[in-house]
């Protein structure tokens, strides 16, 4: 059976598709991943065996370019549409599956793809906050704000569908006619279906019950990573104390150098030594000091029991592998579904919510102070035990269930 995993995003949206497809492969079946061509993506797929088709622009490229206005956000949404459709259409078979998350014309290219090919499809959140819900408001696109006083959660959905339509109509049923398919009135039901799937822990994320529609939730989707530890990071953590690790993994820092400064400074303050992710904000050293290191691309399921805390930006990928690493977090979220996990992470007292996305030495000092508490460790290892690793096999075992019951 051939299955296509589909997603355009950060590293955030493209390992869980490799925790998936590794597992399905793992149980026979043909897996293609449509995702951008960003190299770093590539390497970790081909570590599994799992080969990559790139689609469309460098993500990294993207994100860490100046901001462009919004006048060509309907020419960029139609270019993803039109490039993940054609990618998903000549790699999937009708008797196939598609699985597809990530920004939402690249979805809409891929379930158009699904649907022109009679293949199977389905949708999978990488954030319970994604999916229309009566417990939690939608995300708000800056240029198309919600109306001043509403609150109530399904007023907004409701709403919401009207801005999916505003922003996305256009282009995926430009696309649609244009290949073929009818045009569709709720362009983001239709993409996500009455029936999604969410790839999150249910203890970390869970699905908010009573709801309006049914949600398969299988457990975060985990890519195992057997990497060691680069020796020059490991001759930092034998030097001394656990450190704290500070990153902020695919974000961009408008100021990077003060962050560093920052961070270092915060971390100093608790007697500590500080571990820099660099990231693509480049974090980087400030001072050449010995309590302090910097590294690149590493193992965070191996590097994460070593320190102290975790200082991050509240991804979902870092979120869950710092809980199950039992370690304490700090969580300094700066867009989408990041405060959704800054705040789960202080609901379970495994860790502290900074408020907003830009610390201060003082501010990032007191949230380190109370993660660092002997209650919030004692939290986080408790929780740790709680953390299901069997979200890709389930996901895998479900997608390759359903097809034989065709």
């Amino acid at each position: 059976m051939r299955v296509v995993l589909s997603t355009y995003g950060s590293r955030g949206d493209v390992e869980p598709l490799a925790g998936l497809a590794l597992r399905l492969r793992e149980l026979g079946a043909q897996v293609r991943v449509c995702a951008p061509p960003d190299e770093e993506f590539a390497t970790r797929l081909a570590a599994v065996g799992v080969e990559t088709v790139p689609v469309g622009q460098s993500v990294r490229a993207l994100v860490t370019a100046p901001p462009k206005g919004p006048s060509d956000f309907p020419e960029r949404a139609s270019t993803l549409v039109g490039q993940f459709y054609e990618a998903v259409l000549a790699e999937a078979e009708p008797d196939g599956a598609v699985v597809a998350t990530g920004l939402f014309p690249a979805v809409a290219g891929a379930q158009a793809a699904a649907e022109k090919l009679g293949a199977r499809y389905a949708y999978v959140a990488l954030q319970p906050t994604m999916l229309p819900s009566p417990h939690h408001p939608p995300f708000e696109y800056p240029m198309r704000p919600y109306p001043a006083g509403v609150t109530d959660h399904r007023e907004l959905w409701e709403l919401n569908i009207g801005t999916m339509n505003a922003l996305f109509g256009g282009p995926v049923n430009d696309h649609r006619a244009a290949v073929g398919l009818p045009a569709v009135e709720n362009v983001r039901d239709h993409v996500f279906t009455d029936r999604p799937w969410l790839a999150t822990d249910p203890t970390l994320g869970p699905w908010p019950l009573p709801a309006d529609r049914e949600v398969v939730q299988t457990g975060a989707w985990l890519l195992p990573d057997e990497r060691p530890l680069p020796a020059d990071l490991e001759d930092f953590l034998a030097a001394g104390g656990a450190p704290v690790y500070v990153g902020f993994g695919s974000m961009p820092l408008g100021d990077p150098a003060g962050a560093a400064r920052v961070a270092v400074e915060a971390v100093r303050a608790q007697g500590r030594r500080v571990l820099l992710g660099r990231g693509w904000a480049e974090l980087a050293d400030v001072d050449g000091a010995a309590d302090s290191f910097a590294v690149g691309e590493v193992n965070q399921q191996a590097l994460f029991p070593r320190v102290a805390a975790v200082v991050h930006h509240g991804g979902a990928g870092t979120t869950t592998t710092a809980a199950r690493a039992g370690v304490p977090q700090v969580l300094v979220p700066q867009i989408v579904d990041q405060p959704y996990w800054a705040a789960r992470a202080a609901e379970l007292g495994i860790g502290v919510a900074h408020d907003g996305p830009t610390p201060t030495v003082d501010s990032l000092s007191t949230a380190l102070r109370q993660a660092l508490a002997p209650a919030t460790a004692a939290r986080a290892a408790a929780t740790a035990a709680r953390i299901r690793t069997d979200g890709a096999a389930a996901a895998a075992k479900l997608l390759l269930l359903q097809a034989t019951a065709v």
